[in-house]
Protein backbone atom coordinates (compact mmCIF):
# COMPACT_ATOMS: atom_id res chain seq x y z
CA UNK A 1 0.00 0.00 0.00
CA UNK A 2 1.81 3.29 -0.98
CA UNK A 3 -0.10 5.46 1.82
CA UNK A 4 0.37 8.94 -0.01
CA UNK A 5 -3.59 8.25 -1.80
CA UNK A 6 -5.16 8.37 1.82
CA UNK A 7 -3.27 11.01 3.72
CA UNK A 8 -3.49 14.97 3.06
CA UNK A 9 -2.70 16.54 1.38
CA UNK A 10 -4.71 14.29 -0.88
CA UNK A 11 -8.55 14.46 -0.34
CA UNK A 12 -9.30 10.86 0.02
CA UNK A 13 -12.88 8.82 2.05
CA UNK A 14 -12.31 8.61 5.18
CA UNK A 15 -15.18 6.98 6.73
CA UNK A 16 -18.51 5.32 5.70
CA UNK A 17 -22.02 4.98 7.43
CA UNK A 18 -24.26 2.18 6.22
CA UNK A 19 -28.21 1.58 7.60
CA UNK A 20 -28.79 -1.98 8.20
CA UNK A 21 -31.64 -4.21 9.13
CA UNK A 22 -30.65 -5.54 12.81
CA UNK A 23 -27.60 -3.49 14.53
CA UNK A 24 -26.53 -6.53 16.54
CA UNK A 25 -26.93 -9.14 13.71
CA UNK A 26 -24.53 -6.85 11.54
CA UNK A 27 -21.64 -6.00 14.46
CA UNK A 28 -21.39 -9.76 13.91
CA UNK A 29 -21.05 -10.17 10.87
CA UNK A 30 -18.61 -6.91 10.49
CA UNK A 31 -16.38 -8.94 13.58
CA UNK A 32 -16.19 -12.33 12.42
CA UNK A 33 -16.14 -12.22 8.45
CA UNK A 34 -15.11 -9.00 7.73
CA UNK A 35 -12.69 -8.95 10.83
CA UNK A 36 -13.25 -4.97 11.94
CA UNK A 37 -13.92 -4.19 15.82
CA UNK A 38 -16.37 -2.18 18.24
CA UNK A 39 -15.04 1.36 18.59
CA UNK A 40 -18.18 2.69 20.28
CA UNK A 41 -21.80 1.52 20.75
CA UNK A 42 -25.50 2.49 21.40
CA UNK A 43 -28.68 1.15 21.17
CA UNK A 44 -29.04 2.03 17.19
CA UNK A 45 -25.53 2.88 16.33
CA UNK A 46 -22.11 1.19 15.88
CA UNK A 47 -18.62 2.64 15.58
CA UNK A 48 -15.96 0.10 14.07
CA UNK A 49 -12.49 0.59 13.65
CA UNK A 50 -9.07 -1.69 12.60
CA UNK A 51 -6.44 0.19 14.95
CA UNK A 52 -9.00 0.85 18.25
CA UNK A 53 -9.46 4.58 17.49
CA UNK A 54 -9.47 5.37 13.80
CA UNK A 55 -13.39 5.27 12.84
CA UNK A 56 -13.57 3.81 9.27
CA UNK A 57 -17.38 1.62 9.42
CA UNK A 58 -20.40 3.05 11.17
CA UNK A 59 -23.27 0.82 11.31
CA UNK A 60 -26.93 2.23 11.94
CA UNK A 61 -30.45 1.27 12.32
CA UNK A 62 -33.00 3.30 11.56
CA UNK A 63 -36.26 3.49 13.32
CA UNK A 64 -39.05 1.46 10.98
CA UNK A 65 -35.68 0.36 8.83
CA UNK A 66 -37.00 -1.07 5.88
CA UNK A 67 -34.99 -3.30 3.44
CA UNK A 68 -32.23 -2.77 0.99
CA UNK A 69 -34.35 -1.19 -2.26
CA UNK A 70 -33.47 -2.40 -5.92
CA UNK A 71 -33.08 -0.05 -8.61
CA UNK A 72 -31.81 2.88 -6.63
CA UNK A 73 -29.07 5.12 -6.38
CA UNK A 74 -26.92 4.82 -3.26
CA UNK A 75 -23.99 2.39 -2.60
CA UNK A 76 -23.04 -0.11 -4.96
CA UNK A 77 -19.89 -0.71 -2.88
CA UNK A 78 -17.49 0.52 -0.18
CA UNK A 79 -13.89 -1.01 -0.16
CA UNK A 80 -11.71 -1.53 2.61
CA UNK A 81 -7.44 -1.57 1.21
CA UNK A 82 -5.42 -3.79 2.78
CA UNK A 83 -1.80 -2.78 3.79
CA UNK A 84 0.12 -5.61 1.74
CA UNK A 85 -1.10 -8.87 -0.63
CA UNK A 86 0.45 -10.96 1.77
CA UNK A 87 -2.96 -9.35 4.18
CA UNK A 88 -4.92 -10.07 0.90
CA UNK A 89 -3.92 -13.74 0.81
CA UNK A 90 -4.67 -14.48 4.44
CA UNK A 91 -8.17 -12.75 4.79
CA UNK A 92 -8.77 -15.20 1.13
CA UNK A 93 -7.99 -18.00 3.19
CA UNK A 94 -10.15 -16.97 5.76
CA UNK A 95 -13.11 -16.91 3.28
CA UNK A 96 -12.76 -20.26 2.10
CA UNK A 97 -12.46 -21.75 5.57
CA UNK A 98 -16.05 -19.44 6.62
CA UNK A 99 -17.77 -21.15 3.48
CA UNK A 100 -19.07 -16.98 3.41
CA UNK A 101 -19.73 -16.65 -0.47
CA UNK A 102 -17.68 -14.35 -2.11
CA UNK A 103 -16.68 -12.89 -5.39
CA UNK A 104 -12.98 -11.61 -7.02
CA UNK A 105 -11.59 -9.99 -9.76
CA UNK A 106 -8.12 -8.52 -10.93
CA UNK A 107 -8.62 -5.11 -11.53
CA UNK A 108 -4.38 -4.69 -13.15
CA UNK A 109 -4.18 -1.78 -10.58
CA UNK A 110 -5.58 -4.23 -7.85
CA UNK A 111 -6.83 -7.54 -6.54
CA UNK A 112 -10.31 -7.69 -4.83
CA UNK A 113 -12.67 -9.92 -3.10
CA UNK A 114 -16.35 -8.74 -2.76
CA UNK A 115 -18.80 -9.71 -0.31
CA UNK A 116 -22.14 -8.32 0.48
CA UNK A 117 -23.34 -8.31 4.09
CA UNK A 118 -26.68 -9.91 5.10
CA UNK A 119 -28.86 -6.90 4.46
CA UNK A 120 -27.42 -6.35 0.85
CA UNK A 121 -24.91 -3.99 1.31
CA UNK A 122 -21.78 -4.32 -1.06
CA UNK A 123 -17.83 -4.72 0.23
CA UNK A 124 -14.35 -4.63 -1.36
CA UNK A 125 -11.67 -5.87 0.43
CA UNK A 126 -8.71 -4.94 -1.69
CA UNK A 127 -5.06 -4.48 -2.16
CA UNK A 128 -3.04 -2.22 -4.59
CA UNK A 129 -0.24 -3.25 -6.71
CA UNK A 130 2.43 -1.19 -7.08
CA UNK A 131 1.74 2.41 -8.40
CA UNK A 132 4.81 2.52 -10.20
CA UNK A 133 3.23 -0.47 -12.06
CA UNK A 134 -0.01 1.11 -12.87
CA UNK A 135 -0.76 2.17 -17.04
CA UNK A 136 -1.49 5.71 -17.62
CA UNK A 137 -2.59 6.89 -20.97
CA UNK A 138 -4.32 10.33 -21.78
CA UNK A 139 -4.92 10.91 -18.28
CA UNK A 140 -6.46 8.17 -17.74
CA UNK A 141 -5.77 4.68 -15.79
CA UNK A 142 -6.23 1.45 -17.38
CA UNK A 143 -7.94 -0.69 -15.24
CA UNK A 144 -9.63 -3.87 -16.19
CA UNK A 145 -11.94 -6.54 -14.39
CA UNK A 146 -10.08 -9.78 -14.85
CA UNK A 147 -10.45 -13.19 -13.19
CA UNK A 148 -8.57 -13.20 -10.26
CA UNK A 149 -5.83 -16.14 -9.90
CA UNK A 150 -6.20 -17.18 -6.08
CA UNK A 151 -3.95 -20.28 -5.91
CA UNK A 152 -1.11 -17.89 -6.66
CA UNK A 153 -2.41 -15.11 -4.24
CA UNK A 154 -2.87 -17.93 -1.62
CA UNK A 155 0.94 -18.82 -1.92
CA UNK A 156 1.73 -14.72 -1.04
CA UNK A 157 0.87 -15.88 2.74
CA UNK A 158 0.53 -18.90 4.92
CA UNK A 159 -0.01 -16.71 7.85
CA UNK A 160 -3.54 -17.18 10.10
CA UNK A 161 -6.13 -14.68 10.12
CA UNK A 162 -7.41 -13.14 13.20
CA UNK A 163 -8.83 -9.65 12.02
CA UNK A 164 -8.32 -7.34 9.69
CA UNK A 165 -4.57 -5.15 10.11
CA UNK A 166 -4.80 -1.80 11.66
CA UNK A 167 -3.17 -0.54 8.49
CA UNK A 168 -6.62 -0.90 6.73
CA UNK A 169 -7.97 2.07 5.27
CA UNK A 170 -11.08 3.02 3.60
CA UNK A 171 -9.40 2.57 -0.07
CA UNK A 172 -12.53 4.18 -1.59
CA UNK A 173 -16.53 3.82 -2.36
CA UNK A 174 -18.58 3.08 -5.43
CA UNK A 175 -21.68 4.69 -5.84
CA UNK A 176 -24.71 4.29 -8.28
CA UNK A 177 -25.91 7.50 -9.23
CA UNK A 178 -28.94 8.59 -11.82
CA UNK A 179 -27.16 11.05 -14.48
CA UNK A 180 -23.00 10.98 -14.83
CA UNK A 181 -23.41 14.18 -16.75
CA UNK A 182 -24.78 16.08 -13.68
CA UNK A 183 -22.40 13.44 -11.61
CA UNK A 184 -19.63 14.63 -13.21
CA UNK A 185 -20.30 18.62 -13.35
CA UNK A 186 -20.46 17.97 -8.97
CA UNK A 187 -17.43 16.28 -8.11
CA UNK A 188 -15.34 17.58 -10.59
CA UNK A 189 -16.19 21.71 -11.00
CA UNK A 190 -17.57 21.45 -7.22
CA UNK A 191 -15.44 18.52 -4.90
CA UNK A 192 -12.27 18.96 -6.94
CA UNK A 193 -12.00 15.46 -8.27
CA UNK A 194 -10.44 14.58 -11.27
CA UNK A 195 -11.88 12.04 -14.20
CA UNK A 196 -9.42 9.11 -14.17
CA UNK A 197 -11.09 6.05 -15.86
CA UNK A 198 -14.12 5.69 -18.29
CA UNK A 199 -16.24 2.74 -18.27
CA UNK A 200 -19.37 1.23 -19.54
CA UNK A 201 -21.77 3.68 -17.85
CA UNK A 202 -19.22 4.55 -15.17
CA UNK A 203 -16.66 7.09 -13.87
CA UNK A 204 -13.63 6.76 -11.75
CA UNK A 205 -12.16 9.99 -9.78
CA UNK A 206 -9.28 10.25 -7.80
CA UNK A 207 -7.25 13.16 -5.92
CA UNK A 208 -3.63 13.32 -6.41
CA UNK A 209 -3.10 10.02 -8.82
CA UNK A 210 -4.65 7.56 -7.23
CA UNK A 211 -6.67 4.82 -9.61
CA UNK A 212 -10.25 5.70 -7.54
CA UNK A 213 -11.05 7.10 -4.50
CA UNK A 214 -15.09 7.53 -5.98
CA UNK A 215 -16.79 5.47 -9.11
CA UNK A 216 -19.91 6.44 -9.99
CA UNK A 217 -22.12 4.64 -12.60
CA UNK A 218 -26.03 4.04 -13.69
CA UNK A 219 -26.06 0.60 -13.43
CA UNK A 220 -29.18 0.85 -11.20
CA UNK A 221 -30.24 2.76 -14.31
CA UNK A 222 -30.46 6.10 -15.57
CA UNK A 223 -33.00 8.14 -13.71
CA UNK A 224 -32.87 5.76 -10.75
CA UNK A 225 -34.77 7.31 -7.81
CA UNK A 226 -33.06 7.93 -4.21
CA UNK A 227 -33.61 5.25 -1.57
CA UNK A 228 -35.80 6.34 1.17
CA UNK A 229 -33.89 7.53 3.99
CA UNK A 230 -34.85 4.50 6.54
CA UNK A 231 -33.86 2.23 3.57
CA UNK A 232 -30.87 -0.24 4.15
CA UNK A 233 -27.81 1.20 2.32
CA UNK A 234 -25.32 4.26 2.31
CA UNK A 235 -26.02 6.83 5.25
CA UNK A 236 -23.46 9.14 4.53
CA UNK A 237 -19.49 9.13 4.22
CA UNK A 238 -16.51 11.71 4.63
CA UNK A 239 -14.48 13.31 2.50
CA UNK A 240 -11.01 14.56 3.91
CA UNK A 241 -9.55 17.62 2.92
CA UNK A 242 -6.29 18.96 3.67
CA UNK A 243 -7.74 21.83 5.57
CA UNK A 244 -9.98 24.77 6.73
CA UNK A 245 -8.54 26.44 3.72
CA UNK A 246 -9.04 23.78 1.30
CA UNK A 247 -12.23 23.22 2.44
CA UNK A 248 -13.94 26.28 2.62
CA UNK A 249 -12.49 26.57 -1.30
CA UNK A 250 -14.97 23.38 -1.62
CA UNK A 251 -17.87 24.67 -0.43
CA UNK A 252 -17.57 27.57 -2.71
CA UNK A 253 -16.79 25.76 -6.06
CA UNK A 254 -20.44 23.45 -4.70
CA UNK A 255 -22.35 26.90 -3.94
CA UNK A 256 -20.90 27.97 -7.78
CA UNK A 257 -23.00 25.35 -9.41
CA UNK A 258 -25.84 24.94 -7.31
CA UNK A 259 -25.31 22.97 -4.21
CA UNK A 260 -26.37 23.59 -0.89
CA UNK A 261 -23.90 23.26 1.44
CA UNK A 262 -24.95 22.59 4.79
CA UNK A 263 -22.25 23.85 8.34
CA UNK A 264 -23.17 20.91 10.68
CA UNK A 265 -21.21 20.46 14.21
CA UNK A 266 -17.17 19.31 13.07
CA UNK A 267 -18.35 19.29 8.92
CA UNK A 268 -19.99 20.55 6.40
CA UNK A 269 -22.94 18.40 4.62
CA UNK A 270 -24.01 18.08 0.97
CA UNK A 271 -25.63 15.93 -0.92
CA UNK A 272 -24.53 14.61 -4.49
CA UNK A 273 -27.15 15.00 -7.56
CA UNK A 274 -28.45 11.81 -6.76
CA UNK A 275 -28.91 12.03 -3.16
CA UNK A 276 -26.20 10.69 -1.77
CA UNK A 277 -24.75 12.59 1.40
CA UNK A 278 -21.05 13.87 1.63
CA UNK A 279 -19.96 15.12 4.80
CA UNK A 280 -16.62 17.63 4.19
CA UNK A 281 -14.20 16.98 7.22
CA UNK A 282 -10.61 17.93 7.63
Amino acid sequence: MDKKFHQKPITFVGEVSINVLDLNKAILFYQEIIGLQVLKKTDRKAVLTTDGKTPLLTLEQPVDVIPKEGRTTGLYHFALLLPTRADLSIFLRHLLQTKYPFGAADHEVSEALYITDPDGNGIEVYSDRPSTNWRWAGGEVEMGTDPLDGNDLLEESDGEWSKLPAGTLMGHIHLHVADLRKTEEFYMQGLGFSVVNRYGGALFTSTGGYHHHIGLNTWNGVGAPAPKENSVGLNWYTLVYADEEARIKVTEQLEGIGAVVTEKEGFFAVTDPSGNEIHLVV
